[in-house]
């Protein structure tokens, strides 16, 4: 009937003690676990993403926004998931070769950034001249 969770020094590890006999504990550290696992996955793909990201912003001076929103559409060209799109982006930066799809879909959304950037630079230009 007990349940007593500990939190180690680490904090990344959790463990969780449960009495036999109760079976809604056993399924309560096993949802924990499950959850801990995903959380874990998700900070490592939001990790990989930043770097990507950072990676766009140097090679294409652009804000933020405008990196993940290039990556995005990689990602979607591809019908890849988002970390394994900027972790291809990272590993080619490392390297290794980048998947011809990832590659053409980035070459594609690189091309269309450039024209929306010339099309910025151009109609504050007519702008600046009136």
């Amino acid at each position: 009937m007990q349940r007593t969770t500990v939190l180690q020094e680490d904090w990344w590890t959790l463990r969780a003690e449960a009495t036999w006999g109760n079976a809604s504990a056993g399924q309560d550290l096993v949802a924990l676990r499950a959850e801990n696992d995903r959380l874990r996955r998700a900070l490592a793909g939001r990790a990989v993403i930043d770097q990507a990201r950072g990676m766009v912003m140097v090679l294409t001076p652009c804000s933020r926004g405008a990196a993940r929103n290039l990556l995005v559409d990689v990602s979607r060209q591809c019908d890849t998931r988002l970390p394994e799109v900027a972790a291809a982006v990272v590993a080619a930066w490392e390297g290794k070769p980048l998947p011809e799809r990832i590659q053409r879909a980035l070459r594609c959304a690189l091309r269309r950034f450039g024209a929306e950037d010339r099309g910025r630079d151009g109609s504050s230009a007519d702008e600046s001249s009136r």
